[in-house]
Formats: C-alpha cells, structure tokens, sequence
C-alpha cells in the first residue's frame, strides 16, 4: 500500500510518520505551505491519503477537488506541536495510525 503522510510544513509530523512507517509501506510526506508544496501527482500516487488534522483534509479538497472525491483520506489529529522523531509523537502516531487502519 502506498501512504503519503501530510502535515503543514513536512518537517516534523509527515516526516516522522515516513521514516516510521517506511519498512511496512511504501510511504512518501510533503507538506502544504513550504517551498515545494503537495502537488497532483503526489496526490495521484497515493493509496491512502494520511493528514494530521482536518484542516489539511479540507485544504486538498480545496486545492485538488477531483482528486479529493477519489482518494480515501484519514485524519490522525495530532497537534502541531512536536520536533521531528520526537519519541511523543512517534507513540501517537503508532497508536492513532493503528486505530485507524
């Protein structure tokens, strides 16, 4: 199964949920406001579409409408407020993509 993780910035949340899940998936991140952000064919990729909070969800509904309607896309709400593979959000992330799943 592909996932592309999607937080803001993919520095710290998408980042971290990639190299975490990477020996079990194939697994991509970006981010939607940095430098190069999430992109169609990013989008087009993906089996399962992972956000870290609804408003990324309604912000790709925004951004890629028809896409939108074609991808599932689960939203794991965790917060903004951790560092890259920071072992609090490793743990919420196994937890809350495990409920999910």
């Amino acid at each position: 199964m592909k996932l592309l993780f999607i937080c803001n910035q993919n520095k710290n949340r998408s980042k971290t949920a990639e190299m975490l899940f990477k020996n079990k998936y194939e697994t991509k991140s970006a981010g939607l406001y940095n430098e190069k952000p999430l992109n169609k064919r990013q989008l087009s990729w993906a089996d399962l579409v992972v956000v870290m909070d609804d408003s990324q969800r309604n912000e790709i509904s925004k951004r890629f409408p028809e896409l939108y309607l074609k991808k599932r896309i689960i939203s794991l709400n965790i917060n903004d407020i951790y560092k890259y593979n920071q072992k609090e959000l490793i743990d919420e992330l196994k937890t809350k993509f495990n409920e999910l799943v």
